[in-house]
């Protein structure tokens, strides 16, 4: 397999993928359920009381046999899923992280990146595609700090091994193993510099994000408010009238009683 096929996510990639995520559930229930609800179905067609006496225990044995041997299954299962995204990751990684490839690199971000991208990911598009492609570079980083450390403990083990030699011939190794020192020391102080510099944009583009969305709810507040304002002498206005109108109604009830009444005496 080439370089380039090993950084590229094939379609058997993704229906693998997707087989695995459902794949420990659908066994565990295809494990747990067919003995009993047979023994249950024979329990409920049996003839005599003996029988189902027996079918009923059957059921309860099935049931706690299943039980046992779908969580192991499932066990198996999810270790055999890790394994295997683990294996997907290095092999995507192998030419570099792409924003693309994100998605299948979350058991690598932390819950404060995972939360900041599904925030971006609905309220500002742009960003979030920023965000994604910066979150890219700093998995990319952190993976080749990663590899240059462990590549460094044991570059460093044998040279410290190789002290202990006294052949002529040892000096051309102690001279690769001290180049393969520098190089790997050097490579990992770029990267921990561009790792640095990713986590730094990350949070330039959350602090855009959260200036962007507090300037939004205040423009909404504002508008809001001044909207209330604008609505305020009417709404005083109107309650002016209305009360006014009250009034002279009550004034016209008034009178109308005082007429009665004094039309209604005796002169």
């Amino acid at each position: 397999m080439t370089q380039a096929v090993k950084g590229k996510l094939t379609n058997k990639d993704k229906r693998v993928a997707k087989l695995l995520r459902f794949l420990p559930w659908l066994t565990l229930l295809v494990t747990l359920v067919p003995l009993p609800l047979g023994f249950f179905l024979m329990f409920l067609a049996a003839a005599t009381t003996e029988s189902a006496a027996v079918y009923l225990f059957l059921v309860g044995v099935s049931l706690g046999v299943g039980v046992v041997a779908g969580i192991v299954v499932l066990l198996l299962l999810f270790l055999y899923r890790k394994h295997w995204f683990a294996k997907l990751r290095d092999r995507l990684a192998a030419d570099g992280i792409t924003g693309s490839e994100v998605v299948w690199f979350e058991a690598e971000l932390t819950s404060s990146e995972r939360e900041t991208r599904r925030e971006l990911t609905g309220q500002n598009p742009l960003l979030a595609d920023a965000y994604v492609e910066t979150l890219a570079a700093r998995l990319t980083a952190s993976r080749i700090i990663a590899k240059a450390n462990r590549e460094l403990v044991r570059v460093r083990r044998r040279i410290s091994q190789t002290r202990n030699i006294v052949l002529a011939d040892a000096t051309s190794l102690k001279s690769d193993l001290e180049a393969d020192n520098r190089r790997l020391s050097a490579l990992k102080l770029e990267a921990d510099a561009r790792l640095a510099e990713a986590k730094a944009r990350l949070q330039a583009i959350e602090a855009a994000a959260s200036r962007s969305l507090t300037e939004m709810e205040t423009e909404a507040m504002l508008r809001r408010l001044s909207a209330t304002q604008a609505h305020l002498p009417l709404t005083v206005e109107m309650e002016k009238l209305a009360r006014e109108s009250l009034q002279e109604a009550q004034s016209s009830v008034n009178q109308s009683d005082l007429r009665s009444d004094t039309i209604g005496k005796p002169h």
